[in-house]
C-alpha cells in the first residue's frame, strides 16, 4: 500500500490500522490487544475489499464512512467533502466574534460539520445552512441527528432561498481552487465532488459572489468569515475591503498559511 499510495511506512501502519478497525468494528486501540487473533473468511473478504479501495486512491475517510472534526464524528460520502483540521480555525474565528443567540448561516455546508459544531458549542445560536446538494444535505441532517443538533436546512444556491432574512454570521467553507489547477487529479480531492473544490480560473468565483452578496443578508455589525486557500491571502481580504466591509482581517494555521479571513458589514437593518 505504501508503494502505490506513496506512503510512508507509518502512514501505511496507520491506515491499514484504520481500515481494520472499521472493518472489525472496533477501536483501533483493539487491535494492538488482538493482533494475533484469527479472522473470519467474511471479516478477511471486507478487508481486502477495503484495501483494494484505497489502493485505488479512494480516500480512507470514504471507505470507513467518517471523519473526526473538532472532536466529533462526522459521516461523510462523495457527496461531501471530507472535513479537514485547517478549517477548524474557520470554526474557531467563528465561536470568538458570534454573540449569545447569533443568529448564523453557514454557506455550502457539505457534511454539515461547521454548522453542526457551531449549534453544538454554542445552543443558543440559531443556525441554517445551506447546499446546493441534496445528497449533501441529506448526510448533513444525518449527522446533525447523530449528534443532537438542531439546525435549520435549505437547499440554496448562495442566497438565493434567503429574500429578506438577516444574519449575525455569515461562514463558508466555499470551493476555491482555480478550475485547471493539477491537484485536482492527484490524491484523495480526485474522489471529493469537483463544485465544492473548484470555482472559476483563479478559484475565487464564489468567494466574488458571496462578497458581493453577502451584505444584503447581514445584520449590522454582522461578520463574513470566508475560509480560503494559502496563497489567496492578499486577495480575499482585498475583496472584502473593496466591497466595504470593516475590520477586514487574516488569520494563518497551524503551518502559518492564510487560512481564515473576514469584515464586517456595515448595513442598517
Amino acid at each position: 500500500m505504501a508503494g502505490s499510495l506513496a506512503l510512508s511506512p507509518r502512514e501505511a501502519r496507520l491506515e491499514a490500522r484504520v481500515l481494520a478497525a472499521a472493518v472489525l468494528a472496533v477501536e483501533p486501540v483493539w487491535l494492538l490487544a488482538h493482533d494475533t487473533d484469527a479472522l473470519e473468511t467474511g471479516q478477511i473478504d471486507r478487508l481486502d475489499a477495503a484495501l483494494a479501495r484505497r489502493l485505488a486512491g479512494e480516500p480512507v475517510a470514504y471507505i470507513v464512512g467518517e471523519r473526526e472534526f473538532y472532536g466529533r464524528p462526522f459521516r461523510v460520502g462523495p457527496a461531501t467533502l471530507i472535513p479537514r483540521p485547517e478549517t477548524e480555525h474557520l470554526v474557531e474565528a467563528a465561536l470568538a466574534r458570534g454573540g449569545a443567540g447569533a443568529r448564523v448561516l453557514d454557506i455550502g455546508t457539505g457534511s454539515g460539520c461547521i454548522a453542526i459544531t457551531l449549534k453544538l458549542e454554542r445552543p443558543d445560536w440559531q443556525v441554517t445552512a445551506i447546499d446546493l446538494s441534496a445528497e449533501a444535505l441529506a448526510v448533513a441532517r444525518d449527522n446533525a441527528e447523530r449528534l443532537g443538533a438542531e439546525l435549520e436546512w435549505l437547499a440554496s444556491d448562495l442566497f438565493a432561498a434567503l429574500p429578506g432574512r438577516a444574519f449575525d454570521l455569515i461562514v463558508s467553507n466555499p470551493p476555491y481552487i482555480p478550475a485547471a489547477d493539477p491537484h485536482l487529479d492527484r490524491g484523495d480531492v480526485r474522489f471529493e465532488p469537483r463544485v465544492a473544490l473548484a470555482s472559476g480560473p483563479d478559484g475565487l468565483a464564489t468567494i466574488r459572489a458571496i462578497v458581493a452578496e453577502a451584505p444584503a443578508q447581514l445584520a449590522a455589525g454582522g461578520w463574513l468569515l470566508l475560509e480560503h486557500g494559502y496563497d489567496q491571502g492578499d486577495a480575499v481580504p482585498a475583496l472584502l475591503r473593496g466591497a466595504g466591509y470593516t475590520e477586514v482581517f487574516l488569520e494563518r494555521d497551524l503551518a502559518g498559511l492564510a487560512r481564515v479571513s473576514g469584515g464586517r458589514s456595515q448595513r442598517r437593518i
